[in-house]
């Protein structure tokens, strides 16, 4: 873009055979910029002198919504006034319940307590047994990636750039087959209580410890694979330019040279993007790493117990709770909706050290992730962020509102014996909205 002034083009404007041809000036009209007015913030601010609501006050204006047709007759909930700790609302908010998704706040907290939220997982390449052969050694890292950058993962390492450096390492090599090591995760691919039709689907691909795209047939598909490993060594193979190489499943020879290696983005990123986007392999990936952090089996065994003990660690109170999965995808994962609140809620004041990203990966109503097309019209714009759950006759939301007054209030709510998807939503979303339109002072 040209602003303002006159700026003389000499020569350029002819056919370049005369060189004795004057300069010719040509004005370009000053730029003017439109009125864009006061910028009108996105996310809600707090009052620190907004007033708490009255419980008798919420519970009268949450009442006939927690009884709406469309949730069902098993509805678990709570809301907690996050600057005292006082809890307003408690509706079997101890009973066990299937959380669908809420569940990965669960491995989220979980992450973020018992890891550093800077650390980064990484995929390596190291040299084969014979000529010609190298190995991609996945460490549970699914966001890898077949393009650069990354169409689904901001910050995701790249195949390409595994490529270069192989290249780079063995000069003059013909790679002839690549074997995939994926042997950091043990155990069955698919959890209990995952359905046939589950993995793979468009949410869920078998869990392996090397994959590519979160395990995506390519890198703008919404379906996933069902050979994630192999999916992830043709890649490679491909980024080597040896497409007709073999790409077989197998583990690294014992002290083999390693010729490349890329990381991931930082913990803390991983689960804002999981929590974002709902990515069950993302959070199944996530579960792993905190098993493996507690020298646990890197299995669904392992890591339900893994994320279950972080969180106690971390001083969460997780009676009831029982996990098969990391993403709640598992029809046997149980968590009360306290349980959900408490999270939230320590997340939001500070309590549960470290787990701040934890907020940031909440979808906000109407704006962006999960419920980036949910949320009331008439709400401000950031005043509900909340975790999406969603199986079939299961239906949950929880996170964080801010009230009319400026007050922050946690928030859960387990539907899991409920109607319809849409009905289902539309009522999850009248509790928020009126959360989050609560004077209830």
């Amino acid at each position: 873009m040209l602003v303002g002034g006159g700026v003389a083009l000499a020569g350029g404007l002819g056919d370049g055979d005369d060189d004795t041809a004057s300069a010719e000036t040509v004005t370009v009209p000053d730029a003017v910029l439109p009125d864009l007015g006061d910028a009108t913030p996105v996310l809600a601010s707090l009052d620190s002198a907004a007033p708490a609501p009255d419980p008798d006050a919420l519970a009268a204006a949450l009442a006939p919504l927690l009884r709406a047709p469309g949730l069902g007759s098993g509805v678990s909930a709570e809301v907690v006034d996050v600057e005292t700790g006082e809890v307003l609302l408690d509706q079997d908010a101890d009973s066990p319940a299937v959380p669908a998704s809420t569940a990965k706040l669960l491995t989220a907290a979980a992450a973020l307590t018992a890891l550093d939220p800077a650390q980064t997982l990484a995929t390596t390449v190291v040299a084969g047994s014979a000529p010609g052969e190298v190995v991609l050694v996945g460490g549970g890292d699914p966001t890898l990636s077949r393009t650069s950058p990354s169409q689904t993962y901001p910050g995701a390492p790249t195949v390409a750039d595994l490529a270069a450096q192989v290249v780079a390492a063995l000069p003059g090599t013909t790679v002839t087959r690549v074997v995939v090591d994926s042997s950091l995760f043990t155990g069955p691919l698919t959890a209990q209580g995952w359905g046939p039709a589950d993995a793979p689907s468009s949410y869920a691909a078998p869990v392996t410890a090397t994959a590519v795209d979160g395990a995506r047939v390519s890198s703008r598909s919404q379906a996933r694979s069902g050979q994630p490993g192999i999916d992830a060594g043709v890649a490679l193979a491909d980024a080597l330019g040896a497409p007709g190489a073999t790409v077989v499943l197998g583990e690294a020879p014992e002290g083999a040279e390693k010729l490349a290696e890329v990381r991931s983005a930082p913990i803390a990123r991983l689960v804002e993007q999981a929590l974002s986007m709902s990515d069950n392999v993302l959070a199944e990936a996530l579960a792993r790493q905190v098993a493996l952090s507690r020298d646990l089996p890197a299995s669904f065994e392992g890591a339900g117990e893994a994320v279950v003990g972080a969180l106690a660690d971390a001083g969460v109170d997780t009676s009831g709770v029982t996990l098969a999965d990391g993403s709640g995808l598992s029809r046997l994962d149980q968590v009360p909706a306290g349980v959900l609140t408490e999270i939230v809620a320590g997340a939001a004041d500070g309590s549960l050290q470290g787990a701040s990203a934890l907020l940031s990966g909440l979808p906000v109503a109407g704006y962006d992730g999960t419920l980036f097309d949910r949320g009331d019209a008439d709400t401000a714009p950031g005043v509900v962020r909340a975790k999406t759950g969603t199986l079939l006759g299961v239906h949950a939301l929880s996170g964080t509102a801010v009230t009319a007054d400026g007050r922050l209030l946690a928030f859960a709510v387990i539907a899991d014996e409920s109607g319809s998807e849409a009905s289902a939503e539309a009522a999850l979303d009248g509790v928020a909205a009126a959360l989050a339109a609560c004077g209830c002072s």
